[in-house]
């Protein structure tokens, strides 16, 4: 959120990045590059960008699964870098996610009444009957039957499996949810009805989300705020509602002209980009953008933008 320095964000990302070294071990893979974000409670923030872009990456350094090459990560103003193994344990009751892959990221093994109750197990939250019923409630809340926990993962579908990763995020009751690409695996029909249930469950449980998805329609439908990624870097960044009327970054423009228009009267140029996103191993000099921007100028190929604030909202572009 673009905030003032009286409002204290949920969580604030300083900084940020996370490099890689080659496969060769000759060079270095700049998969996230000095990113500025934060999220106020109660909001969503949308993270979009091509596949590759980094956002995946950004989530799980916002969850400190990945430690940073440089940066910091404040959690209601507490860096989660600075934590040891039983804070960090603690402060994670407090940040849940849910996965891409609603068949790969729940154990076959396990029932779901298991899979549920794992969260609350490791952080042994009440009795074991107190954690049964937790767990019926929780199935209510997602819209699964109770006969579902005595049952394993192969036995329902893709959104009902994600229901299920859903229901194992909020056990602990956590302030923030991070979703990445929750509904890009599931059929079309399974989508709205998984993005109406995240919306109601914001609503009833006072979540905050970080929504991170390439598709446009799915994060200007849910999301107060939107950052737009390209090549590890935040290129756009405002009100979503602002980013999508009126895009002011060429890359962003280019994406908001490939969402299909509801309204058939109305009809949008579509922005086709040249070429394709470049090796995050070899970042253009200055402007990683420019080598397929329209607007491309000799300045862009020397200096860097910086992400600056342009009609309520922080653009990196020398346009502006």
């Amino acid at each position: 959120m673009l905030e003032s320095p009286a409002m204290t964000a949920l969580i604030e990302v300083r900084d940020l990045s996370k490099h890689y070294p080659s496969r060769d071990g000759k060079g270095v893979i700049h998969a996230v590059n000095d990113v500025n974000l934060s999220l106020e409670a109660g909001r969503t923030l949308g993270i979009v960008g091509e596949s590759g872009c980094g956002k995946s990456t950004l989530a799980r350094l916002m969850l400190r699964l990945v430690k940073p090459t440089a940066g910091d990560v404040l959690f209601e103003g507490q860096s989660l870098l600075a934590l040891d193994g039983a804070a960090l344990r603690r402060r994670r009751r407090d940040i849940q996610m849910v996965f891409q892959d609603p068949y790969a990221s729940l154990d076959p093994r396990m029932t779901v009444a298991a899979i549920v109750s794992e969260p609350l197990d490791i952080h042994d939250e009440g009795t074991k009957a107190s954690r049964r019923a937790k767990v019926l409630e929780l199935l209510d809340l997602v819209g699964l039957d109770r006969n579902a926990a005595s049952k394993y993962s192969h036995e329902f579908s893709g959104g009902q499996r994600q229901r299920i990763g859903i229901a194992r995020a909020i056990a602990l009751d956590p302030r923030l949810v991070v979703l990445d690409e929750p509904v890009s695996a599931l059929d079309v029909s399974i989508q709205s009805q998984i993005l109406n249930l995240l919306i109601d469950l914001k609503r009833r449980l006072n979540l905050s989300y970080i929504f991170i998805s390439h598709d446009l329609s799915v994060v200007e439908h849910v999301s107060d705020e939107v950052a737009v990624m390209y090549l590890g870097g935040v290129v756009e960044y405002g009100v979503a509602e602002k980013v999508f009327a009126s895009p002011l970054h060429p890359y962003t423009q280019a994406l908001v002209s490939a969402v299909p228009e509801v309204d058939p009267q109305k009809k949008r140029e579509r922005i086709v980009l040249a070429g394709d996103p470049p090796n995050p191993e070899h970042i253009p000099a200055g402007c990683p953008f420019h080598p397929r921007c329209r607007f491309a100028m000799e300045f862009c190929r020397e200096t860097l933008p910086p992400l600056r604030l342009e009609q309520e909202r922080r653009v990196a572009c020398h346009l502006y």
